[in-house]
């Protein structure tokens, strides 16, 4: 049994998630009874490609790598996800095996909940499905604006767009002014994109020196979202 003060913070971080915006207040309260939290270490696995465990996972501290591997071992980063971002995608469809695997990138924890319970509040307060839905349906569009990216736009486009779906993908999914830090190297884009280091090294020394972006160890700090989304539509 959780402590009072292990309940208010897992009740805090599912109220900071957007996933949760349409829970009404006392819902969190049933969410917090079926959470466990969970930590692990850099590079340790969260939950393999193919596994049939459904569980949703929201991000307290650290950063998740979501990952597939081919048969000779080889993985591509797809994603990485940041502090408040959920994932476990598969929770929305019981009885899908999960199509990607995640793992911890950094020393991590997370807020776990079981699948058929974290169903269970949903369908007790039917309220929060538009916001649910609306988070899903955000996922799918990004996914098919990759797809897109991938099939019509040239390199600096590609990178940059990818860049401000990173960023995005960690708020309300609206470019602004506010500088956003994502915690991701030169080399992560690249494996996450097919593309060489070095070519994604060119274009973000580009951007840098437009003043849209400052590259820090480990980390790429866009200075203004909106700024790099204008720019990008001059190149397209």
């Amino acid at each position: 049994m959780f402590t009072i003060n292990v309940m208010t913070n897992i009740k805090m971080i599912l109220a900071d998630c957007p996933l949760f915006a349409g829970f009404p207040a006392r819902a969190f309260n049933d969410l917090a009874e079926i959470a466990r939290v969970r930590t692990f270490d850099a590079d340790e696995p969260i939950y393999e490609k193919g596994s049939a465990t459904s569980t949703l996972n929201v991000i307290a501290s650290g950063v998740v790598r979501i990952s597939s591997v081919n048969s000779a071992g080889r993985e591509a980063t797809l994603i990485m996800f940041n502090a408040g971002v959920w994932f476990g995608d598969s929770v929305f469809s019981p009885g899908m095996k999960r199509v990607y695997g995640a793992t911890a990138h950094e020393a991590t924890t997370l807020v776990e909940l079981p699948g058929d319970a974290f169903r269970g509040v949903m369908a007790k307060y039917p309220e929060c499905y538009p916001v649910v839905l609306d988070m899903v349906s955000r996922r799918l569009w990004a996914a098919m604006s990759i797809i897109e990216d991938d099939a019509l736009r040239g390199v600096a486009a590609r990178i940059g767009r990818r860049l401000l779906f990173l960023a995005q993908i960690q708020g309300d999914g609206d470019a602004g002014t506010e500088p956003v830090t994502i915690r991701i190297t030169r080399e992560h884009i690249a494996n996450m994109m097919g593309m060489t280091r070095q070519g994604v090294h060119q274009w973000i020394k580009h951007f840098e020196q437009r003043g849209l972006l400052k590259l820090t160890y480990g980390r790429i700090e866009l200075t203004d979202p909106a700024a790099l989304q204008d720019y990008l539509q001059i190149l397209d």
